[in-house]
């Protein structure tokens, strides 16, 4: 059975910048995640969505290397990543946001932009935040790769000033930047746009389509919104109790009777999944 699965993966790699196959995540007597797999195209857009408690949060840790799969592999440009360190996965090109805002409230916008440059720094975070040693030889270079996301997310007035201070679409937009500072080639966001008004909405979903088009970044979206998941994605992924149930176009998963029964014809809402 290994063989196969192997043989599986293999033959989707030349197709797929990542693969989940049939991962499984167990927490005391609750499976919050049961035998999913994911097929994510290089250079797409690909939601996840389902009702509170589907599994969505706990697939994205397990791929960015947060949980460990109890079952299953996860495979990014053809090397097995299921069991690396987060740190190693993120150092491979995948790079997260996160439900809850994590910023360093108490450092300004570019600090907390340098920090998500950490991955990238051969000097390490202490001595390339206060500038010793060899993080002097790098810092001309990983600052213009900052300023760089600095203006592409028009962040441009705000540099100096502390996440803190901000407004919550800001430093949502902050967190965003700090993940595309470490260079990735697979993005993860889980919900993104939550808490947001209308107006903060339609700014992230414009970014996420800019990072993925004009950057070359894969994106993989955890949204409640099913406005701006129909609106950006290439594809669909639904969950429900730990469980896939449906993968589409936008429109196909709006017409499937399991998606319709699960999730859309239910109410919206925020929570950790």
């Amino acid at each position: 059975m290994v063989g196969a699965s192997a043989q599986r993966v293999v033959a989707r790699e030349g197709d797929y910048q990542l693969v989940v196959e049939g991962v499984s995540k167990r927490f005391g007597g609750v499976t919050a995640v049961q035998d999913v797999s994911l097929e994510i195209p290089r250079g797409g857009i690909v939601s996840i969505i389902g009702p509170n408690g589907a599994g969505k949060t706990s697939l994205l840790n397990m791929v960015s290397g947060f949980y460990k799969p109890d079952t299953g592999r996860i495979v990014l440009e053809g090397q097995d990543i299921t069991q690396k360190k987060p740190s190693h996965i993120a150092a491979l090109g995948i790079a997260r946001t996160f439900q809850n805002i994590a910023l360093f409230s108490g450092l300004t916008v570019l600090d907390n932009l340098m920090l998500g440059r950490h991955v990238r720094m051969k000097a390490g975070v202490l001595s390339s935040v206060i500038y010793w040693g060899m993080a002097q030889k790098e810092d001309i270079a990983h600052r213009e790769a900052i300023e760089e996301i600095i203006e592409f997310l028009k962040l441009q007035d705000l540099r100096k000033q502390t996440t803190a201070s901000l407004a919550y679409g800001l430093r949502k937009r902050v967190e965003l930047g700090r993940a595309l500072a470490s260079d990735p080639k697979v993005l993860l966001l889980d919900e993104p746009m939550g808490g947001m008004n209308q107006d903060e909405k339609e700014d992230m979903a414009r970014y996420v389509l800019d990072v993925n088009q004009e950057r070359g970044v894969t994106v993989v979206l955890i949204e409640h919104d099913m406005g701006v998941v129909m609106d950006i994605s290439d594809k669909v992924v639904v969950l429900d109790r730990g469980r896939g149930i449906a993968t589409g176009t936008p429109d196909e998963v709006q017409r499937n009777p399991k998606v319709v029964e699960a999730y859309l014809g239910t109410g919206k809402g925020g929570g950790k999944t």
